[in-house]
């Protein structure tokens, strides 16, 4: 197996893009999918402050890495859900590579802007642990950017992912889901920033190989809570398209963003307010964070 650019012995085969590459070369051929990502979608301009949203895994932290070194300003985000061991590491891996690159790292934590960490939430929510801990991670993400005065926040969500969101909105058709899935997320309201997703043309196993061959340290365990996730289920279907029919991913979440997204989109119409509470955007009049604050105050007081 040979690298298609440069005819040295490959390293790693991608059957999608029916190639395989070099190490050096894999890395440009990532390099370049995230470069035409931006590009395409106009991300974010080059004097523009970036907000990366970190983990602590592969993903983000890859993507990072990638922005540092195409000479981006950026400044990494980490949310410490206090999910034991888990986030002490994870939060260990963001400061580590911080260090290393020589990049500034915030850190907010959940417990303190909510009132109790993610498990805390978990059991006064009685509801599945994502749900509270993506509606606070998408409303600390917006909070901090609009806070340090940045436009834009990017998070490490690749194809695997995307494809995956997809395919649990197209299977409950959600409706709402499917107009905001977008590798680009535009403001619609000044106090909304926008939202990015640079590694949207990348696999899991790419960003993984690419984390290899670069020497990031990231945490390699899944989140204690994931287990039992429909997103993972969905990934996994996926995957097995994916192994009979190379490219299916890519196909499955391209041809949406192409042919059927723009549909979705013409159909939305959303009023959006400010909270009455904290100032943060909203459809109703207290936001969704507001209220699950609320919650965990009365559960825990």
């Amino acid at each position: 197996m040979k690298c298609r650019k440069c005819g040295e012995p490959a390293i790693l085969e991608l059957r999608r893009h029916n190639a395989a590459f070099c190490a050096p070369d894999f890395v440009d051929f990532f390099r370049n999918q995230v470069r035409e990502a931006i590009r395409k979608h106009r991300m974010f301009a080059r004097d523009e402050h970036v907000l990366v949203a970190v983990s602590g895994g592969k993903d983000s932290l890859a993507l990072w890495d990638v922005l540092i070194d195409e000479g981006y300003r950026t400044t990494g985000l980490y949310l410490d859900l206090g999910i034991f061991d888990y986030s002490v590491e994870s939060k260990a891996k963001c400061e580590a590579f911080a260090a290393r690159r020589g990049v500034p790292l915030l850190v907010t934590r959940v417990a303190e802007a909510v009132g109790a960490p993610v498990p805390v939430i978990k059991n006064v929510t009685r509801r599945p642990p994502c749900s509270g801990c993506g509606l606070s991670k998408r409303y600390l993400m917006n909070r901090v950017a609009l806070e340090h005065e940045m436009a834009v926040v990017a998070t490490g969500h690749n194809l695997d992912d995307e494809a995956a969101t997809l395919l649990g909105s197209v299977l409950h058709w959600q409706t709402d889901a499917l107009s905001r899935q977008s590798p680009a997320l535009p403001s619609t309201h000044r106090k909304l920033v926008r939202r990015v997703k640079p590694l949207y043309r990348l696999s899991e196993r790419e960003t993984a190989a690419y984390a290899f061959l670069r020497r990031i340290d990231y945490i390699v365990e899944e989140c204690p809570f994931a287990k039992g996730a429909t997103s993972i289920a969905h990934k996994e279907i996926l995957s097995r398209m994916e192994d009979a029919s190379p490219g299916a991913k890519h196909n499955f979440l391209f041809g949406f963003l192409e042919k059927a997204r723009p549909a979705f989109e013409r159909a939305e119409a959303v009023t959006l307010n400010e909270c009455a509470r904290c100032g943060q955007v909203t459809t109703g009049t207290v936001c969704a964070f507001c209220k699950l604050a609320d919650q965990v105050k009365r559960a825990t007081v």
